[in-house]
Order: structure tokens, then sequence, then C-alpha cells
């Protein structure tokens, strides 16, 4: 079955389940959002899976963008994998209803449990859990993997509707207005060297690199990858994020995360 699996990933979770994703299933295109969007279309696919970072309880402005708009294929099986940390919200109902409104069926819809990565609310977990987690994702992949050959629907619903809504409907209804702008409260610390890692590895180009240090431009994702892949640990949020532990996937490196622009 030819499959497209399209990700955004920052500090890599989404990217790892994908690459786990397609080797179980015995191969698939893993593809960024990116790009996809840059190209606009997406022919010639049996089945389409949309993987994606939980922000807010809901979609990162990117993915929404790409659910919105992208030209999927209007006979495939489309499935979607949302990778959280603590809750996946109403990111796959949003799937749902944005797919319903253009006449296409979200046919399954499956949630991983991976180390939470927002810095300005916690420091990442010790590496004793996050090991225990990465184990028990290569177990869901293998269950998703299954149930994508197979052609299975069903969309998983972890959490009461009440509960997601009223969650929606304060923090990402409200809040993701303010993503683009966000980077406002970034800032670098002396510690920056100037190695303009964080430039490449932001996937949406909003770092711009001027005398020597990063500025950002004001069409952020709130993605964190400039925070959590500084191998100085110069870039801060806020005053929230001084001293805390950072995160991203063990697996990768910072050209995994660059290879998406």
């Amino acid at each position: 079955m030819k499959t497209a699996l399209y990700y955004f990933s920052a500090t890599g979770n989404t990217l790892v389940i994908a690459r786990d994703l397609a080797q179980e299933m015995g191969g698939a295109d893993i593809i960024p959002i990116t790009k996809a969007l840059k190209e606009g279309r997406g022919g010639g696919y049996e089945a389409v899976g949309i993987i994606f970072p939980v922000y807010m309880f809901g979609l990162p402005l990117i993915v929404a963008d790409f659910v919105k708009r992208f030209d999927f294929p209007k006979d495939a099986y489309i499935f979607a994998v949302a990778n959280f940390g603590g809750l996946p919200g109403r990111s796959l109902n949003m799937i749902e209803e944005m797919f319903a409104r253009r006449g296409l069926k979200l046919a399954a819809g499956f949630g991983v449990l991976m180390p939470g990565n927002y810095t300005p609310l916690y420091e990442a977990i010790s590496d004793e859990k996050q090991k225990s987690m990465f184990v028990e994702e290569k177990k869901k992949v293998k269950d998703i993997a299954a149930a994508v050959l197979g052609k299975r629907t069903g969309i998983e619903r972890q959490e009461h509707p009440v509960i997601n809504f009223v969650i929606y409907a304060l923090l990402y209804r409200i809040g993701s207005r303010e993503i683009p702008g966000s980077d406002a409260k970034l800032w670098v610390t002396d510690k920056c060297t100037g190695c303009r890692l964080c430039e490449k590895t932001c996937p949406v180009s909003n770092i711009v690199i001027k005398d020597g240090r990063p500025a950002w431009l004001h069409h952020c994702e709130h993605c964190m990858a400039c925070l959590q892949w500084c191998p100085a640990e110069a870039i801060q949020y806020a005053r929230s994020t001084v001293g805390r532990k950072r995160y991203h996937h063990p697996d990768l490196k910072a050209a995994d995360i660059a290879a998406q622009r």
C-alpha cells in the first residue's frame, strides 16, 4: 500500500514516530508538512497519515493550515497520529471537523504518549522515564501500523468531551491567536556563540542572525525548537526557562529537524 506520512516536528518526537511507523508498515514516504504546503499536491497515495504534536490541547497552526488547504487524494485512507506529553485535547476532533467541512473523512485517529517538551511550564523528565516511554512508543506504533495496514476505522477518544471542549475553548481558541507573536518573549543570554543552529532548526524559517545573535520574525509556531536544540542553552522564554532541563529526542540530530525546511 503506497503511503505518505506527513509530519511536523520540533524536538523530534513526531519524526521518530513517523520513521518507526514507516518501518513497521514496510515502507512509506516521510514528508515534512512544511515542504508539502509549498508543493501543494499529494496525489497517488492509497493511505495518508498526518503525524503531529499537540499544542495547547489542539493542532499546531501549521498543521491546521495543512489540514485546511492541502490537496489530499479524495479516495485515500486518511489517518492521524497525535503525540502529546499530557493530553491529546481536541486535536483529532479538530482534524475530523475540518475534513468534514471539506467533504473529506478522517478514517482513523491515534494518540501516542511521548516526553513533554514545553520548557516554559516544566523541565524535561528524567532520562530513565524517557526510555520507558520510548519502549511504549514502539509498542503503540506496532498497533497503529497493523490498524493502518488493515484500514481499520475509528478515532481514539481519550478524554471526556466536556473537559476537552472547556480546555479547548479557554486555552486553544484564545491562546492560539497569540502564537505567531509569542516569539517576542524569546531572548538570548551571553552564552550564545553565534553558531546559527537555532536558525537552521526553526522549521518555519522564523529566525535570522543579526550581529551574531538570533532575531525572531514573528511568524512563530511556538514549537521551542530553537530553545531545545541550542547547544549552549542560551535561548530562553520569558524568565521561566532559565536553569530548566531541555529536551530533544536522543535518537535524532539537529540536522534531522533542519531537513524539514
